[in-house]
């Protein structure tokens, strides 16, 4: 019988590539995962790894095992979920990972909706770029995220997780005068930091209207590029949810220009843990928070 704990550690390193990206998000030491992926081999009779140098390269016989895991991952998932049903109360810890801007507008609203209804659940709030959190969720390290794509940066397919739609919002150019996005093909831009997914969809977007942007700032804090454009230091792209009550920004000479890209947000969990009662209970507390999030003002 193969060991499931083997397998959860060949499907980390399908997934993060090194055996000591492995060790770290497991909590391993680089030498015990080698020791249980040896071990997972003589299981299973077969050659699981080639090992090249300092580096270790799936065989095709393991990514067909890798397969079947992400099955059986699911399977068992499910069935804790059911077997979760039969409590009365929710307890225990539930680990909830979301971007900036969500941890600000959406999580506070959805937490105390949850401490409320389930007062014994322990929650547990991270901040991460979306990027971050498939590998995450996967490691056992969040349970539920909300994760974003955005027109041109669509999400990627990612075995071991489902999704549902939670969020559509609009994309503005900001700027300190309302201009199309050609116009500002020489000007100096403000994006995320390099990786993040607010940086790709700068470089995207702006090649999609014809031109490379030339970024002069980084900044993964909304609130301090509007106030970099605010200063005449460049143009941004700022998603809706980002843009604070105008009782929270006083003046300002930023502009907002409408445009055609779109951010939605997702809400992401394990396969089969959907319905496990903490879960049911965080999507639900979420959604009713679509309800409660202050409409936003035009800067300017």
């Amino acid at each position: 019988m193969l060991d499931v704990r083997r397998l959860r550690l060949l499907r980390e390193l399908a997934h993060r590539g090194t055996i000591a990206a492995v060790a770290e998000a497991m909590s391993y030491t680089p030498s015990a995962v080698s020791q249980q992926l040896s071990a997972l081999e003589r299981e299973a009779g077969v050659p699981l790894l080639e090992r090249t140098g300092r580096r270790v390269e799936l065989t095709t016989a393991a990514r067909r095992l890798v397969e079947h895991t992400e099955a059986v991952l699911s399977i068992l998932e499910q069935a804790e979920a059911e077997l979760a049903t039969a409590t009365t109360r929710l307890t225990g810890a539930l680990y909830i990972g979301a971007f900036p801007t969500a941890v600000q507008r959406i999580l506070p609203a959805a937490l105390v909706t949850l401490s409320r209804a389930h007062p014994l659940l322990e929650l547990h709030v991270t901040e991460l770029d979306p990027a971050e959190v498939p590998a995450a969720l996967r490691a056992g390290t969040l349970d539920i995220a909300l994760i974003q794509e955005y027109d041109y940066v669509p999400l990627p397919s990612e075995p071991g997780l489902d999704t549902e739609p939670f969020l559509e919002e609009p994309v503005y150019l900001a700027a300190r005068a309302a201009e199309p996005l050609i116009a500002h093909r020489d000007s100096a831009w403000i994006a995320g930091t390099p990786g993040t997914l607010c940086h790709t969809m700068t470089v995207r977007a702006c090649e999609a209207a014809g031109f490379i942007p030339r970024i002069r700032h980084n900044s993964d804090d909304f609130g301090t590029v509007l106030a970099l454009v605010d200063a005449g230091q460049g143009v941004a792209f700022i998603p809706e949810l980002a843009i604070p009550p105008e009782s929270e920004i006083g003046t300002t000479a930023v502009e907002l220009t409408g445009l055609s890209i779109r951010r939605r947000t997702r809400i992401a969990y394990r396969s089969g843990t959907r319905e496990h009662p903490a879960i049911a209970a965080a999507r639900t507390a979420l959604h009713a928070t679509l309800g409660t999030i202050p409409p936003v003002d035009s800067l300017g």
